[in-house]
C-alpha cells in the first residue's frame, strides 16, 4: 500500500511538473519579447537568394504609373534589377559588394549611385534605393522594445490584434533612426511600418497587403509605400514567380550583365 501511494504521489507530482512547464510555455508564446518578435520578421523575410517578377504602380499627384521589371539578388549586397515596361526598358541596376550602379538608353557609361543619392526616389517611386535593395536583418541594425498591444483600426488587416514594437537604431548613420512596427499577434507577419527622421518627424509609411506561403515561410509579396514629404503619392510593389533561397549563377551579378 505505501509502495503503491508513493507511486501515486510522484505521478502527480510529475504530472503537475508536466502540466506547469506547459503552462510556461504557452505564456512564453503568448508574450514573447521585442527581440523574439524581431527575430521572427527576419526568419519570414531575409532571404539568402530570391528571383521575381516585379510591379512598380506609382500614384502621384493624381497621375498613375506602372513600371515592370525582373529582379534577382543574393545576401552579401547583390542585387540585380532590370525594367520591363516600354518606358524604362533597357535600364538596369545593379548592387555589387553594396556598390549601386545604373545604366540606361540615355546613359553610355554604368554610372554609379552613392553616398545620399541612395535615399532618393527610385524610379519616381515613394521607395529608395536603400528601400529596395537592403536586405539586412532589423536585429542586426535596431534594439526593439515592446510598447503595447493594438487593434489595428482600419485597412486590410482592420480588426487584427498586434504587437506594437519601437525600434531605435544601433548604430549611427542608419537611414531611419527610429522605426515601429505593428506584428500581428496571431501571425507574426509584419502589418505595418512607420519611419522617423532623427528629428522624430515621421518620413515614410510601409504597409502589407498580401502574404504568400512560400518554402514554409509567410513572405509579403504585395505592400505599399508612402513616403510623406512627397504629399499625395503611394507606390505598391508586387512581387509573383517569387523563388527563394536557390543558387544564381554569379554571371547575374557583374557588370557585363549591366552593360550588354
Amino acid at each position: 500500500m505505501k509502495s503503491k501511494l508513493m507511486v501515486t504521489v510522484l505521478t502527480a507530482i510529475v504530472l503537475m511538473t508536466t502540466i506547469a512547464g506547459f503552462g510556461f510555455a504557452q505564456a512564453m508564446a503568448a508574450t514573447p519579447t521585442a527581440a523574439e518578435l524581431l527575430a521572427r520578421i527576419d526568419d519570414n523575410e531575409i532571404f539568402t537568394t530570391i528571383q521575381y517578377d516585379g510591379e512598380m504602380i506609382i500614384y502621384h499627384h493624381n497621375r498613375r504609373f506602372v513600371k515592370t521589371m525582373r529582379a534577382w539578388a543574393r545576401g552579401g549586397g547583390f542585387s540585380f534589377i532590370e525594367f520591363t515596361n516600354p518606358e524604362d526598358r533597357g535600364t538596369r541596376y545593379l548592387m555589387e559588394n553594396g556598390r549601386l550602379w545604373v545604366i540606361s538608353p540615355d546613359i553610355e557609361r554604368a554610372r554609379r549611385i552613392s553616398g545620399h543619392m541612395l535615399r532618393e526616389s527610385m524610379m519616381g517611386s515613394d521607395m529608395s534605393y536603400e528601400d529596395m535593395l537592403n536586405n539586412d536583418p532589423l536585429s542586426d541594425r535596431y534594439n526593439a522594445e515592446i510598447l503595447r498591444v493594438e487593434t489595428i483600426a482600419s485597412g486590410v488587416w482592420a480588426g487584427r490584434s498586434a504587437w506594437v514594437l519601437d525600434l531605435t537604431a544601433k548604430r549611427r548613420g542608419e537611414t531611419y533612426p527610429r522605426r515601429m512596427l505593428w506584428i500581428d499577434q496571431e501571425t507574426g507577419d509584419l502589418l505595418r511600418s512607420e519611419f522617423f527622421a532623427l528629428s522624430g518627424a515621421r518620413l515614410k509609411e510601409h504597409n502589407l497587403l498580401r502574404v504568400e506561403l512560400i518554402g514554409g515561410r509567410r513572405f509579403p509579396v504585395e505592400v505599399e509605400m508612402r513616403d510623406l514629404l512627397r504629399g499625395n503619392s503611394r507606390t505598391v510593389f508586387r512581387m509573383g514567380n517569387v523563388v527563394l533561397d536557390q543558387p544564381i549563377a554569379d554571371s547575374v551579378f557583374s557588370r557585363r550583365n549591366l552593360e550588354r
